[in-house]
């Protein structure tokens, strides 16, 4: 079976198509490469531009005739959408639009759709269920909840089946460490506690002490990567078995500080890396986990790997590619 992934040479991209092809799926790629690495996606067909190419589409579409789409490609980091909105609902919200107007020219009726909990804003009981409120305090959480609203009414209106994946704090890197995240493109804490574990930044910042917390930091759900990228597979079969659009949160069911994270870091690494406190920034919840039960119960998918295996797959994979992937 042959699958397109947008933004496949990204970080939860690439190592979801090293899943799939390990798995006996033909697989196409199309990337921008304004935040991925062609080197991540050995294996797969590759098309270099944008979704919101439609004469690219249509030449992909013809060409390779894919079967099913799991759709990554976005731009991802809530502070700069609030700086550059324009971007963002033209990425993220128009690159949607002309990728499923062009799957519905080419009757492909099956999408797996990378969003977020950030949909969910500051939730109001935890752990969040699929059926929490929607309140995204952020113009990229309000593109990704437009990208849910855009497939249910492609869903009435075309046909197009989708499953919509709530994702949690993605980490981690493969198990070998041989594929990872690059730290220049992102504002995660693992990668940015890394850096300062080997030396790459002079300390790395915990934002807010204060909090109603255990320690006083803020607590999130870290999932590993791999086992986000298996739950994709899982909700592509399910989707395409049962013909029903539908949603699930991703995530442990567990949450961990921040202070925890750069604790077991220290431990892992063996370095005592510098720390500075700082205020809490604006818009970051006090705490938030998943309800993962629906995925469960309906995919038989559980998340396997604990915050430790997440904090030794990234120390193992910055470590010893310290500059990511080598430029081309």
């Amino acid at each position: 079976m042959k699958v397109l992934v947008t933004g496949g040479a990204g970080y939860i991209g690439s190592l979801t198509v090293h899943e799939l092809v390990k798995r006996g799926y033909e697989v196409v790629v199309i990337d921008t490469l304004e935040l991925g690495n062609k080197q991540a996606v050995a294996g797969a067909s590759f098309y270099r531009g944008s979704i919101g190419d439609e004469a690219l589409l249509d030449q992909l579409f013809q060409k390779e005739q894919p079967e099913a789409v799991i759709h990554f490609a976005a731009y991802k980091a809530p502070g700069e959408s609030m700086l550059e909105p324009t971007k963002y609902f033209r990425g993220n919200v128009g690159g949607t639009v002309t990728l499923l107007d062009t799957m519905v020219r080419y009757q492909v009726k099956y999408i797996v759709f990378s969003s977020s909990c950030s949909i969910f804003g500051t939730p109001k009981q935890l752990p969040v269920a699929e059926d929490a409120p929607k309140g995204p305090e952020s113009v990229y959480g309000e593109t990704k909840l437009i990208g849910e609203t855009l497939l249910r009414w492609y869903d009435q209106t075309k046909g197009i089946k989708s499953s919509s994946l709530r994702y949690f704090n993605a980490s981690g890197a493969a198990l070998d460490g041989s594929m990872g995240e690059d730290w220049n493109h992102t504002h995660n804490l693992i990668p940015l506690v890394m850096k300062a574990a080997l030396g790459r930044a002079p300390s790395v910042t915990v934002f807010g002490t204060d909090y109603p917390t255990p320690d006083g930091t803020a607590i999130r759900d870290y999932i590993h990567v791999i086992d986000l990228a298996i739950a994709h597979i899982e909700a592509l079969k399910h989707l395409m078995s049962t013909n029903q659009s539908t949603a699930y949160n991703l995530g442990t069911g567990k949450g961990h500080s921040v202070q925890e994270v750069v604790t077991a870091t220290k431990r892992i690494s063996g370095i005592d890396f510098p720390v500075e406190y700082g205020p809490r920034r604006p818009g970051d919840p006090t705490a938030i986990w998943a309800d993962c039960s629906k995925a469960e119960r309906e995919l038989g998918w559980k998340a396997q790997y604990s915050l430790d295996t997440i904090i030794e797959t990234a120390w193992k994979w910055h470590s010893s590619h310290p500059d990511g992937y080598s430029k081309e």
